[in-house]
């Protein structure tokens, strides 16, 4: 499992020269939404809760292959979620854009395309298919492309999550304005998963409308009073709610009180 991230990159890689060459599979159903993903978390007293779809993973193995993603998406939606996490990447996590495009028709919450992103024709295929926020991570990228990725999807009126996992990458999504950030608590090289790396890195954040998001080992309530605590003004969750009996129960459990950080 050494540094999975890397030969996650060279896949993209391929992936990118093939969706050049052939082109994508088109949906046309680019979507504005209303209210964003900013917005939301900046406004709420509790702490928001970005659900995810997440069939398989490098570290996990196989968590719910056969999901229905419409069905668990309207569950995520119907609990309160804030948006939905869908997973597209194929290889590695068994997510396809079907997945996303299906759920953009269903569900009005945003949608969080959650992929290795290192091209703007990525960037427009999830827009296309109806994606309201892109994740960029800066550990899958130099500054110049993080930074030109960036620009790219805000003219096309797309948000970014902007994921840091180290003090370094955090001074870097500081330093390019990054309004909403993402902490994720696992090691992409080792996966390693601490919520203290939400908690050291969350204390650089100064600018009180930066919008903070844990990612990663988030289980109970528990772990969500923690990071709450640390500053978060949302949680990424895949594994507990794919592995949940009652998704939307589960969700309902991590939506703690953020009325001591605000």
């Amino acid at each position: 499992m050494a540094d999975i991230l890397q030969e996650i990159i060279d896949k993209k890689m391929s992936e990118v020269k093939e969706l050049k060459e052939r082109g994508f599979k088109t949906y046309n159903q680019s979507f504005k939404q209303s209210r964003g993903l900013y917005d939301s978390l900046m406004k709420a007293d509790r702490l928001q809760v970005i659900a995810e779809i997440k069939r398989a993973s490098p570290s996990k193995g196989d968590i719910k292959v056969e999901v229905e993603p419409v069905a668990q998406a309207k569950d995520y939606e119907q609990a309160g979620a804030a948006a939905i996490s869908v997973l597209t990447d194929t290889p590695f996590f068994k997510g396809t854009m079907d997945d996303l495009a299906e759920v953009r028709k269903q569900v009005s919450l945003p949608i969080l395309c959650k992929d290795f992103i290192i091209d703007p024709i990525q960037i427009d295929r999830a827009h296309d298919a109806g994606a309201n926020i892109i994740l960029l991570i800066v550990a899958a990228l130099d500054k110049a492309t993080l930074h030109s990725l960036f620009d790219y999807a805000g003219n096309l009126g797309l948000e970014v999550l902007v994921e840091v996992h180290n003090e370094e990458e955090m001074r870097i999504a500081l330093d390019m304005g990054a309004s909403i950030i993402g902490i994720n608590n696992r090691n992409l090289k080792t996966f390693e998963v601490s919520l203290d790396v939400t908690e050291n890195l969350a204390a650089m954040i100064k600018n009180k409308k930066t919008v903070l998001i844990s990612e990663s080992g988030i289980k109970n309530k528990s772990d969500c009073e923690r990071a709450a605590k640390a500053g978060a003004h949302g949680v990424l969750v895949g594994e507990t709610l794919m592995r949940s009996e009652d998704s939307g129960k589960t969700l309902s459990s991590l939506q703690v009180s953020r009325s001591g950080v605000l």
